[in-house]
């Protein structure tokens, strides 16, 4: 794939400086992230401006004279030397960068990291896409001396910066600090918001509208990106299942089920079986899992269901192009509906994935809570986010969020736990009672 023309800011960079600052080189910093969120360009970018050299050693690509390199850590000068002759870089004691990219193509440089880093001459980056799985590690010992931070695609504010727009998110956490809410522009903010939803946070799909402003090219290369992580799926699940698993998100959200049914999708499993193909699932970073919790009384990750969960995926711009993969891309006419506020109803399960995204961007786990409603039925609260000993309920309401009987209930049900709820909304700032209505391009900011 051809560089990027364009270096996003990223709000990681300032993660890899605190690494490289505090640590000192005592650890390795591994940056786990789905394909094409960025992963490599970030660590090559910190390389360029934190170091005097660095080496990029991608093992997706590198030679197999480079692999077996590591197969004999015993001459650690003679490793640098021919690492320094075969990229033609000069490595300075304490100053260089070595990158191991697509580490899980390479599981013995992995298992290195324990005796490079005790050497301690250089600072070393390893980047990876679905490198938890056991089938990368499972012949390896993994070292101990290595931190992690998850890389997510851009989120709201960093595209914002990406298209030129720098100005409006500090506006945005003005108007919350200061409560001005009357003082914004509601339908510009929410063009620009549909429009990222559209886009999504991929770096090749916003070079793209940035080179071509032609959301039928930016479709075609999310629907590359989506192929990419279907290869990926085939080559650790060869019968498909996970594949088809991924494939279903936007229809089991749309059937409004209290739970992702695993089994209508792949049938009848071993549980075990089963057990392995979500964690496959969820550790490829390419969705976001939400769990139900059985008692929000009790903290929300002390009780969660493992086994009861809804599946996001993890970039909204993949889940718009998902949600009409069998569609011909001319015929593909939710870009307009999005961006022109005409999605039908029943799509209002794009706008629940945003917010999925929105949480976990912020560093949170995502969960949320069905409870009976007396008449067969169930209330269903779409997400439940922790502050400090309570419980902030939150509802997506796409259209009709003058509704929100669960929301209601669970308020009801949970009064000395509840505060402030919330309902994301695509309509302008207003209070009623406890509950605020939040337009949902300020959510990011306001947590």
């Amino acid at each position: 794939m051809a560089k990027s023309e364009h270096i996003f800011k990223r709000k990681i960079y300032d993660l890899l400086l605190k690494w490289k600052h505090e640590e000192d080189g005592r650890t390795a910093l591994l940056i786990e992230g789905a394909r094409r969120v960025g992963k490599s360009t970030i660590a090559e970018e910190f390389g360029k401006n934190e170091y005097e050299s660095y080496i990029v050693i991608d093992f997706s690509k590198a030679s197999k004279r480079v692999k077996d390199l590591f197969d004999d850590l015993s001459d650690l000068e003679t490793l640098f030397m021919h690492l320094q002759f075969e990229y033609k870089v000069s490595l300075i004691e304490r100053k260089s960068l070595i990158i191991f990219d697509e580490i899980q193509f390479c599981p013995k440089a992995r298992q290195a990291i324990k005796h490079l880093v005790a050497d301690h001459r250089y600072d070393y980056i390893e980047t990876g896409s679905l490198i938890s799985i056991s089938k990368n590690t499972k012949d390896i010992l993994l070292p101990s001396e290595e931190d992690y931070v998850k890389m997510n695609p851009l989120d709201f504010e960093e595209f914002l910066w990406a298209v030129g727009d720098p100005i409006t998110s500090n506006l945005l956490r003005d108007v919350i600090e200061k409560r001005t809410y009357r003082s914004i522009p509601h339908r510009i903010l929410m063009k620009k918001f549909r429009t990222y939803m559209a886009i999504g946070g991929m770096p090749q799909a916003i070079e793209t509208y940035l080179n071509t402003n032609d959301l039928i090219r930016v479709d075609k290369v999310k629907r590359g990106i989506i192929n990419l992580y279907l290869s990926d799926f085939i080559k650790i699940d060869t019968s498909g299942r996970i594949s088809r698993l991924f494939e279903n998100i936007p229809a089991q959200l749309n059937r409004k089920v209290s739970r992702y049914m695993v089994h209508s999708v792949i049938g009848d499993n071993d549980e075990k079986k089963e057990d392995m193909m979500i964690s496959e699932l969820a550790a490829s970073m390419t969705v976001n899992m939400c769990y139900h919790t059985a008692d929000p009384s009790n903290g929300l990750a002390m009780d969660f269901d493992k086994d009861y969960f809804k599946i996001y995926t993890a970039d909204t711009g993949l889940f718009v192009t998902l949600a009409f993969w069998d569609k011909d891309i001319p015929e593909n006419d939710i870009y307009p509906k999005l961006l022109s506020d005409k999605l039908s109803a029943n799509l209002g399960y794009v706008y629940e994935n945003i917010v999925a995204q929105m949480l976990v961007a912020s560093g949170r786990k995502l969960f949320y809570y069905t409870f009976p409603s007396g008449n067969r039925h169930l209330y269903e609260v779409d997400f439940l986010m922790g502050d400090s000993s309570k419980i902030i309920p939150m509802e997506v309401k796409s259209s009709g969020y003058k509704t929100h009987k669960s929301l209601d209930m669970f308020c009801n049900k949970y009064s000395s736990k509840v505060k402030h709820p919330l309902v994301l909304t695509t309509k302008e700032y207003h209070k009623e009672g406890d509950i605020t209505y939040l337009p949902i391009y300020l959510f990011p900011f306001y947590m």
